[in-house]
């Protein structure tokens, strides 16, 4: 069986295309069978990009890295949304890249750098501003806690790590994990179970 956290989904293609808005911007997405939400943004994600960037307002330029993009929608919206930030989006699924590297185009979106990358092991960058992701949930807790603990050595100091989760599927032990991490985590909004949660990176490691 395929999975949208696979390497090479293996399900045949059968794409669709819709569009999302946040404020003033609208952004049109092509989507696929073998990636994470085809038919429309996930509730999750959309709460994410709302959260972030209501909490981020424009300012100066900032580093930002997507992981786990699939087609796109959370670092694109950012970019569109904030064109003077730099956005990274990283993602192990081939098809999910091809899409996101679509959905750049189509949407003249010159901001965004799409890489290949299981969780953060592949970026070469460790001075981002915000790593914020949607995590895989279904790849496991070992996946999931790996992209949490690899945040922290990717932020530059006072960096700040975003996740959005389902209390039903693991947001406790997410909440958790995080704080072990990072020494800090809060809850900075919650709707229909889902959880926005954000640690701050701070000098506590010796």
């Amino acid at each position: 069986m395929s999975h949208y956290y696979d390497e090479n989904p293996e399900v045949a293609s059968d794409e669709t295309t819709f569009t999302y808005s946040y404020d003033k911007h609208n952004i049109t997405l092509t989507t696929d069978k073998g990636v994470f939400s085809k038919d429309k943004l996930d509730y999750g994600s959309d709460l994410l990009i709302r959260t972030f960037l209501k909490s981020n307002p424009p300012g100066p330029k900032k580093k930002i890295v997507d992981v786990g993009c699939g087609y796109g929608p959370i670092g694109l919206m950012i970019a569109k949304s904030a064109p003077h930030h730099e956005v990274t989006m990283v993602d192990v699924n081939e098809r999910a890249l091809a899409l996101a590297e679509k959905n750049k185009s189509i949407n003249h979106i010159d901001n965004v750098l799409i890489l290949k990358s299981d969780g953060l092991a592949q970026t070469v960058d460790n001075n981002y501003d915000f790593v914020i992701t949607n995590p895989p949930i279904r790849a496991g807790k070992q996946v999931v806690h790996g992209i949490l603990e690899d945040a922290y050595s990717k932020l530059s100091g006072d960096g700040s790590l975003y996740v959005v989760i389902q209390k039903k599927q693991g947001m406790p032990s997410a909440k958790k994990k995080m704080h072990e991490i990072f020494n800090n985590v809060e809850v900075i909004e919650k709707s229909k179970g889902y959880y926005i949660l954000k640690s701050v990176k701070v000098d506590f490691r010796v």
